[in-house]
C-alpha cells in the first residue's frame, strides 16, 4: 500500500535516480555558545541554511562482504549536494569525541577496552564489528562535537547536531542513531550510544533542569537507550519498532509501540500521529532527538515492515514539522538501514534531510 497525500510532488527528486523503483524557538541556558561556523573543507564561513553535520571519517575499512553498509555515509552527503538539497556552506565538520564526553554514559572500563583494542572476541561478535583503530575513530567522530565550540574543543557529539538545533531550531546529522550500545558494552552494530551521550551531555551542562524526548523510529527497539535512561525522569524514550525483530530481549522504554510484520505506510503513520502530539503536550521536552532509521522500508534487508519512500518521507515530514511548530528544537540522526545497493540506501537515508529542508523553508528558520 502507498499512502498518498497532497505532498506527492515532493517525490520528483526520486525519479532522477534510476535505481529507485518508487517514484521562534525555545531559548536555552547552555553556556558559552558562540555563533555557528561552517568548517566544510576547512573554510570558516557562517552557516547558511539548515545545519548538516558530516565528517569524511564516518567510514572505516571492514572485512570483504561485511553486512554493515559502511559506504552509505559519504553517499548521503553526495546525493544531498548533487540534488542541490543543500550547499557545502551548510556542512559542519566535527572533532573527535573525548573520553570525558563519552564517560557521561559509558563506563570507564568499557571505554578503555574499546579505545585500546582490548575487547575480547566474543564481545566483538556481539557488536557485529571486528575491532580496529578505524572503527574506534569513526564511532568517536559519529558522536561528534564541533571544533569551533572553543569552550569544549575536547568533546565530540550527535552532540553537535543537538547543539546546532538548540541554536537554530533544527539540525541534521548524516550519521548517528547507535541505540543498541549499553554503558558497558556494544551490540547490534552500535559501539557508542550517540543519542544517550548527546542527551546526557546537554542536561549535565545546562544551567537549569532540561528535558529531552528521544523519538526512535528505527525498526529495531533502542534497547541501549531505553536501559540508560530507565531511571532518568528528564529523558523520555519513545520507540516504534517491529516486535518480532532484533533485539530478542527488549528493554522497557518510557513508551514502546510494538508493531507487526508487514505494516504499511498508512497504518504506520497513523501510529506515529496517535502518540507524538500527546507526548509533546504532556512531557513538554526542551529538545527532541529523532532517530529516523530507514529500516522500516520494504526493501530493507533487516526490516520486516513495508514502508515505501513516500511513507518514509511523510513520516519524517510529520515528526519534524510537528515538533518545530511546537517551538521545540529537534536534531535528527539517520539510524539503521541495510542494503547491498549503497546508492539506493544512501538516497533513502537522505529522505530525512529533504523533509527537514522543506520544514526549514516553510517555517522560515
Amino acid at each position: 500500500m502507498t499512502y498518498m497525500t497532497k505532498q506527492n510532488t515532493v517525490f520528483s527528486w526520486l525519479v532522477r535516480h534510476k535505481d529507485i523503483r518508487e517514484k521562534t524557538f525555545l531559548k536555552t541556558n547552555i553556556r558559552h555558545i558562540p555563533r555557528m561556523i561552517c568548517l566544510h573543507t576547512e573554510r570558516s564561513n557562517e552557516i547558511r541554511g539548515l545545519p548538516i553535520v558530516h565528517h569524511r571519517k564516518y567510514v572505516c575499512d571492514l572485512p570483504p562482504n561485511h553486512r554493515f553498509p559502511m559506504g552509505k555515509f559519504p553517499r548521503v552527503l553526495h546525493f544531498l549536494l548533487k540534488d542541490q538539497v543543500i550547499t557545502d556552506k551548510q556542512v559542519c565538520v566535527p572533532n573527535l569525541a573525548s573520553e570525558e564526553l563519552l564517560g557521561c554514559v559509558h563506563t570507564k572500563e568499557y571505554l578503555d577496552d574499546f579505545i585500546n583494542g582490548k575487547i575480547e572476541e566474543k564481545k566483538q561478535k556481539r557488536t557485529g564489528f571486528p575491532w580496529s583503530e578505524g572503527i574506534v575513530r569513526r564511532c568517536r567522530y559519529e558522536t561528534e562535537y564541533p571544533a569551533f565550540f572553543r569552550t569544549w574543543t575536547h568533546q565530540g557529539g550527535t552532540v553537535l547536531a543537538a547543539e546546532l538545533a538548540l541554536q537554530r531550531g533544527l539540525a541534521c546529522s548524516t550519521a548517528g542513531g547507535t541505540h543498541h550500545a549499553f554503558p558497558g558494552f556494544g551490540a547490534g552494530f552500535c559501539l557508542l550510544n550517540d543519542l544517550a551521550v548527546a542527551a546526557k551531555h546537554w542536561m549535565d551542562n545546562s544551567t537549569s533542569r532540561r528535558k529531552v524526548l528521544i523519538v526512535d523510529l528505527d525498526v529495531h527497539q533502542g534497547d541501549g537507550t531505553a536501559f540508560i535512561f530507565q531511571e532518568e525522569p528528564n529523558v523520555f524514550t519513545f520507540s516504534v519498532h517491529c516486535g518480532k525483530n532484533f533485539p530478542v530481549r527488549k528493554q522497557q522504554s518510557d513508551l514502546d509501540v510494538s508493531v507487526e510484520d508487514g505494516m504499511e505506510d498508512k497504518e504506520y503513520l497513523e501510529t506515529v500521529q496517535t502518540h507524538l502530539p500527546w507526548l509533546l503536550e504532556s512531557f513538554r521536552p526542551d529538545l527532541v532527538l529523532y532517530d529516523a532509521g530507514v529500516d522500516p522500508h520494504w526493501e530493507d534487508e533487516l526490516g520486516r515492515l513495508r514502508l515505501t519512500d513516500q511513507g518514509m518521507y511523510q513520516r519524517d515530514l510529520y515528526v519534524i514539522d510537528t515538533v518545530v511548530k511546537k517551538g521545540i528544537p529537534i536534531a535528527t540522526v539517520i539510524g539503521g538501514g541495510y542494503s547491498r545497493n549503497i546508492d539506493r540506501l544512501a538516497i533513502r537515508h537522505s529522505i530525512v534531510h529533504r523533509a527537514a529542508t522543506k520544514v526549514w523553508k516553510q517555517q522560515g528558520l
